[in-house]
């Protein structure tokens, strides 16, 4: 029983909030993804894990 990599339980993405501004986070599941976009960030998703540190994060341009 192996999760599909390209999907995140959505009970998790309903909790999950940015650990910078506790924000909301949007899944982009094309990149794996989770995106603040109050903070800029977007932290990684790696085997189907969210990786909620900041230092992980790829800042967003704009």
């Amino acid at each position: 029983m192996s999760a599909n990599p390209a999907t995140i339980d959505p009970k998790l993405l309903e909790i999950l909030v940015c650990p910078v501004t506790k924000g909301p986070l949007e899944y982009d599941r094309e990149k794996q993804e989770l995106i603040s976009r109050s903070a800029k960030l977007a932290y990684p998703i790696r085997d189907g894990i969210p990786i909620m540190l900041p230092d992980e994060a790829r800042k967003l341009g704009g």
